[in-house]
């Protein structure tokens, strides 16, 4: 049974949702606002959270970085703002998903077991390439543990995103391989995942920041000019 945290201060929404779930075998607590969301959080212990984007007491961005900063359980963003600007702004604060209201419960569903399913899994040769011994400090300037979903860098753990780790990973799992931002793009995408080369852009100007001494002249993640990026170890 997958545990949801959706963060919904609309009755009607959040009913819906939390009485869909609940019968499609999700175990759901609902937040009426973000700070009960914030609350409730570590006690619930989610797998994923639902997050509205129009809350009494916060920006949905606002409060979605902030949960950002103290977990990295996949976020996905539910508002009635179709706009490609906003879409890519709750990216850049940590988002995962984002879906548009009115949608369809199935899509909904769809949606959060793509997310899940990405979580758990990951590609066989890629394990079987990184699945070493991380109960020593990583030596590597980089290091990337897969089962526990943690970046080291210079031996210490790094805050990331749902959708950077997924990135660093297939980057990481394949160096001085060239990808296309067509193929970055189909890495991060589930159901209908909503990812385009601006997303992915943003993406890596995030982990640069993360990862390069100077991220203007980027050591490991390198731009190849008209096609994509590649890793360098």
């Amino acid at each position: 049974m997958h545990k949801v945290l959706l963060i919904e201060d609309d009755d009607i929404i959040g009913e819906m949702i939390r009485m869909y779930l609940t019968e499609e075998n999700f175990l759901v607590l609902r937040a009426h606002n973000g700070q009960e969301g914030v609350l409730v959080l570590n006690e619930f212990e989610p797998e994923l959270i639902l997050l509205d984007l129009k809350l009494p007491d916060f920006e949905g961005t606002d409060l979605c970085n902030t949960l950002r900063k103290i977990t990295t359980v996949p976020i996905i963003i539910i508002s009635a703002n179709s706009k490609v600007s906003e879409k890519i702004k709750a990216f850049t604060v940590g988002a995962d998903d984002y879906l548009c209201k009115p949608f369809s419960m199935h899509e909904m569903k769809a949606r959060i077991l793509a997310v899940l399913r990405r979580l758990k899994q990951a590609p066989p040769a890629m394990k079987t390439v990184h699945a070493l011994n991380h109960s020593e400090a990583p030596k590597s300037v980089i290091d990337v543990n897969i089962e526990k979903r943690i970046l080291f860098v210079q031996g210490e753990a790094t805050e990331i995103t749902f959708s950077e780790f997924e990135l660093i990973k297939l980057l990481f799992g394949n160096p001085e391989k060239v990808f296309r931002r067509e193929d970055l793009i189909n890495g991060l995408r589930g159901f209908d995942y909503f990812v385009n080369d601006r997303s992915i852009d943003v993406h890596i100007t995030n982990l640069r920041r993360k990862i390069e001494k100077n991220p203007k002249e980027p050591r490991h993640i390198k731009t190849v000019r008209g096609v994509g990026y590649k890793f360098v170890l």
